[in-house]
């Protein structure tokens, strides 16, 4: 095997605590710090955590394991353990913590090792082993936007964010050299510290956003760009702290910005590692393989967006006019669709799906793009007819979800949703998603008073 870090050489390369750490429902990773000594002692049997890491909200509510609703956790079967079991190729030195390192895992149950059906890491592991059962090999990558702020991210929390935020670009600064400079010696650790991490960025800029950035990461394995980006997410929000900095990854976190993405592209490979996207005779190389596999991500768009976009602040970037995805659209080389088609030759055709927004969770947008492409092609879909010109000019598409709750009905009445990933997990996300609404819907928010108070 081939170790990014060798659980052999930890204490020669300086290693004094490793996390052990897997993809919760947010994203978020979630696990526990050992002594470096102990790693070999858990490889085979992991250690343990309980399942309320996969049950309760963004906040650590306890609403929906106290409710029962929940087959994995409930207080009615007690809130069991799993086992987080290294994944021991991911072992890597976390090089933005002093001496640390990191190994993403797979929760299982003890005694059985079967793994948690409802973790996001073990869910996109399955439907790669789909892909491989196909003779095809999946490649992806991420464009993940983020706002960065000068303001000192816990003087923000406490003050329940009222406090003015200070962003790090003052103008719309989007492939601006001048206005990245600034923050250049901020960025240049970040990509020093990922480099010596095993996390590869391919490229970064200032956006068009005030205080906007984004970062790429090289195309690859999805699973090791899920956990790359993962890592990266962590790595940023760790770095931002250290610099009196604070980060967020929501979808739309100002009114008069415009929001973050998580662009998604995706390219596919035989056993020979050739493409089964690129036709030389097709109208712009594009094989019928892609085609279906565009098609198929469209279709089950709207089932999915439970997954692209996670909260009640995702759909006021998908509800904008701001290219970022607009329906089951698609076109060559247009960013004002959802899936674009980009790359002019046989090793670098793609489509990029545009609607996931920062906040999703790369794991299960990855599973989601992914599933939805190899339906297509299983049942060699039709795409509709290719968008001519801005997609915004065309009419809404009734089918799409406009708000969390829609999204919710959506995913858990689909019937490929369900197959997919079983009826427990299906309800799962539902309720997970409807408690987000619930709580949503239940508060005064500082819109309501700004809108209402002295005028109604």
């Amino acid at each position: 095997m081939t170790y990014l870090l060798d659980p052999s050489q930890l204490d020669r390369a300086g290693i004094h605590t490793v996390i052990v750490a897997t993809p919760d429902l947010q994203g978020r990773l979630v696990g526990r710090r050992i002594p470096a000594e102990r790693l070999p002692s858990i490889l085979e049997c992991g250690i343990e955590i309980c399942t309320c890491a996969w049950a309760w909200d963004v906040e650590q509510s306890f609403d929906l394991i106290g409710a029962g609703v929940l087959a994995v956790c409930s207080m009615h079967n007690g809130a069991p353990d799993v086992a987080l079991v290294p994944d021991v190729g991911t072992l890597r030195r976390a090089a933005w913590l002093d001496g640390v390192a990191i190994c993403m895992a797979d929760p299982v149950w003890p005694g059985t090792g079967e793994p948690l059906e409802i973790s996001p890491r073990v869910m996109l592991k399955k439907e790669l082993a789909r892909y491989r059962s196909m003779g095809y090999s999946p490649q992806t990558g991420t464009e993940l936007e983020f706002y960065l702020f000068a303001n000192n991210p816990r003087a923000l929390r406490k003050s329940s964010f009222r406090e003015d935020l200070d962003p790090t670009t003052l103008t719309p600064s989007d492939f601006t050299i001048h206005e990245g400079n600034g923050y250049e010696p901020f960025f240049q650790k970040l990509r020093r510290n990922l480099r010596e991490s095993g996390i590869e960025m391919e490229a970064g800029q200032s956006e068009w956003g005030t205080g906007q950035w984004e970062m790429t990461f090289a195309y690859g394995d999805p699973l090791e760009m899920a956990d790359r980006h993962a890592l990266y997410k962590l790595a940023v929000r760790d770095s931002a702290v250290a610099a009196g900095l604070s980060v967020t990854f929501m979808a739309r976190p100002l009114n008069d910005q415009p929001g973050s993405s998580c662009h998604v592209h995706l390219s596919l490979r035989d056993d020979a590692g050739q493409s089964v996207f690129w036709d030389p005779d097709a109208e712009h190389h594009m094989s019928d393989t892609l085609r279906s596999a565009v098609a198929g991500v469209l279709e089950h768009t709207p089932a999915f967006m439970v997954w692209y976009a996670p909260t009640i602040n995702s759909y006021r970037r998908t509800h904008s006019q701001e290219i970022a995805g607009y329906g089951r659209t698609w076109a060559v080389q247009n960013r004002s669709v959802s899936a674009r088609i980009v790359g002019h030759t046989s090793a670098a055709l793609r489509f990029e799906y545009r609607i996931p927004g920062a906040d999703t969770n790369p794991y299960l947008t990855l599973g989601g793009v992914l599933a939805s492409a190899r339906d297509g092609i299983e049942r060699s879909v039709k795409p509709p007819a290719m968008t001519v010109g801005n997609a915004y000019d065309g009419d809404v598409d009734a089918a799409m979800p406009t708000q969390l709750a829609e999204a919710a009905g959506m995913f858990a009445t689909s019937d490929f949703v369900r197959r997919l990933i079983g009826e427990d997990s299906t309800s799962h996300f539902r309720h997970l998603a409807e408690l987000e609404w619930r709580v949503y819907q239940s508060t005064v928010t500082q819109w309501d008073l700004q809108r209402y108070f002295d005028r109604i």
